[in-house]
């Protein structure tokens, strides 16, 4: 159900919200909408309909979900009284004008704002520089996301390996006609705290999707619903428990991989640190895990190798591993490295990781208890008040003995019920760091090394390269401070992009930001390198991601030139990296505004 009509609206508040409750609740995949009859011309009436009014008036200024917090909005009078008065002195000019007011009054704007954010779990004061640090980490995460773009590219390589198809239906939208029994034996199997939901996996699938527009197609009456795709979905979990099973010993064994991208002639080898943060009551439970590179090379120079980068890497060619066969030899390989991978993690990598679930546990523990003790104290308050109460009717001689027993065994459950709260929350705050482990490594071959091998002259030798990526910077920021914005270079943090603008404030919000893919190009080139991490990062990130292109000669340079948007479609899984022509880019681009 998902269509409420009240012909008979009660006189409380919390009523009200609860009645809406019963079809606007978790699980609901319809739009909810109400109805509220209120009798014309009447006192009641009145009250009503100045209410129900000024709730959609609300409803639209603060983005819905009053319904939410109706029951705490008359905080001095009740509504029943307010809705008795209009009753009984309703004919009075200054009675109704005052009755009127208190309903406005109770559902200003400001009132109700302050009442959602005392209600919000997530609610937290802050300064702005704590507020814009937290902004900037959000859209980190949203850059490298996994849905859809990610998902997508393993979900399809995956289910083809083992015998499946997707069909392209509708845009955005797959068939599935067969599901391969592997995949199906493989869920059946998967049980217990490793299993997110309970439906099986099915035979077919009319429609699959791995975005949640696509879920429904509003334009289409009659279109089947899509089952949308991502981590937790059992034809997901399933497909991915297989890949583990099949490929899991081979990134302990470790692999040679070559990076497109790098123009220079240092190898070095490239480790996955498996880190886990668990619930310090129940440590078979995880609370985070977390996937962390961490690359070390010749000279045993460790670094943070950021996020995803193997995925702008590619198997190398038999011709290219003959080339490199004294790399692959090399005494430095064969050392201690994992015990230095391992060491650096433990220093740098694991300590944020673990400060940042604790405190973000500790925060909701935190919000939690404040928010269950005011429910729950109150609750029992107003129950040992009536038990009180009912006691003196008792000793007055009324026959109140079930009702006081009722009452007495209210008050005892509910007490019980928040120490236990108190107990599970106080558990909450305590996580604990599991020991970081290896779980796989590859040796990494720069383009540049290879080329040098096969005495290829570069187009641009590395010196030349840094040069040209360094005055292109100078000119973007350069640029964006003319324009009187704030910048900031995150080249370093390997984050998706190399600039972050910000914005000019606007009605004192955090400012809005603007991330910026810097690409030098020296004359006479013709071609933009970018690699698969840097679109997929750019689609993630839609319209706030702009590619800067800055032509570099000696210490002069033309641009910089913008591209808003670049990237219309997601490389297919086998590609690490695309070449766009420069001039066909520049036909497109604006300048800086």
């Amino acid at each position: 159900a998902h269509l409420m009509v009240n012909y008979d609206l009660p006189w409380n508040p919390n009523r009200l919200e609860q009645r809406f409750g019963r079809i606007h609740r978790i699980g609901q995949t319809e739009v909810c909408r109400l109805w509220n009859l209120v009798a014309a011309e009447t006192r009641e009436g009145d009250v009503f309909q100045r209410l129900l009014l000024k709730l959609e008036t609300e409803r639209q200024a603060l983005g819905g979900r009053v319904f939410d917090i109706l029951g705490d909005v008359f905080d001095e009078r009740s509504l029943r009284d307010l809705l008795i008065e209009a009753i009984r002195y309703g004919d009075d000019p200054e009675v109704r004008a005052r009755l009127l007011q208190r309903v406005e009054g109770a559902l200003d704007t400001e009132h109700l704002r302050a009442i959602m954010q005392q209600n919000a779990l997530c609610e937290v004061v802050m300064d702005a520089e704590r507020l814009f640090a937290i902004k900037a980490e959000m859209e980190k995460a949203e850059a490298r996301k996994l849905q859809p773009y990610f998902i997508r590219a393993f979900f399809t390589r995956a289910f083809e390996v083992f015998g499946g198809e997707l069909r392209p239906r509708e845009p955005g939208r797959w068939e599935i006609t067969h599901v391969p029994a592997a995949i199906r034996e493989r869920d059946r199997r998967i049980s217990g705290r490793d299993r997110r939901y309970m439906q099986p996996v099915l035979g077919r699938y009319e429609r699959v999707c791995f975005e949640k527009e696509y879920v429904r197609l509003l334009d289409r009456v009659g279109a089947p619903m899509a089952a949308l795709i991502h981590p937790g979905h059992p034809l997901m979990q399933a497909a991915t428990d297989l890949v583990l099973e099949a490929h899991r010993p081979k990134l302990r064994q470790g692999a040679v991989l070559v990076d497109p991208n790098d123009p220079g002639t240092t190898p070095r080898v490239l480790f996955i640190i498996d880190h886990s943060v668990r619930d310090g009551n129940d440590e078979n439970r995880t609370v985070s895990r977390r996937m962390q590179f961490v690359a070390i090379d010749a000279e045993g120079r460790a670094e943070n190798a950021g996020w995803a980068p193997h995925l702008d890497l590619q198997p190398i060619g038999e011709e290219e591993r003959g080339l490199v066969a004294d790399v692959l030899a090399s005494p430095w390989i064969s050392n201690d490295l994992e015990r230095m991978a391992l060491g650096y993690a433990t220093e740098r990598l694991v300590p944020a990781h673990f400060e940042e679930v604790k405190d973000r546990r500790e925060r909701m523990a935190d919000r939690t208890l404040a928010a269950v003790q005011a429910r729950l104290v109150k609750e029992i308050n107003f129950w040992s008040d009536r038990f009180l109460r009912l006691q003196d009717d008792q000793r007055a001689g009324k026959e109140v003995r079930m009702n006081l027993e009722n009452a007495r065994r209210t008050v005892d459950e509910l007490t019980t019920r928040l120490e236990r709260r108190r107990r599970e929350l106080a558990a909450m705050r305590h996580v604990i760091s599991a020991t970081p482990v290896i779980a796989g490594g590859a040796l990494v071959i720069p383009a540049g090394l290879l080329a040098a091998r096969r005495g290829e002259e570069p187009g641009v030798d590395a010196a030349a390269r840094k040069h040209v990526e360094m005055v292109a910077m100078r000119a973007v920021m350069a640029a964006e401070r003319a324009l009187g914005r704030e910048v900031i270079d995150v080249s370093a943090e390997k984050c998706g992009w190399d600039v972050t603008v910000l914005l000019p404030e606007t009605d004192g919000t955090t400012p809005m930001t603007r991330h910026i893919e810097v690409k030098g190009r020296a004359k006479g080139q013709t071609t933009v390198t970018v690699s698969r991490n840097e679109i997929l990062y750019g689609l993630n990130q839609a319209d706030k991601f702009v590619l800067a292109i800055v032509l570099v000669d000696g210490e002069e340079c033309e641009g910089p030139f913008y591209i808003r948007e670049p990237f219309d479609r997601e490389p297919g899984w086998a590609v690490t990296s695309e070449n766009l022509d420069l001039a066909a880019l520049l036909a497109r681009a604006e300048r800086p505004r």
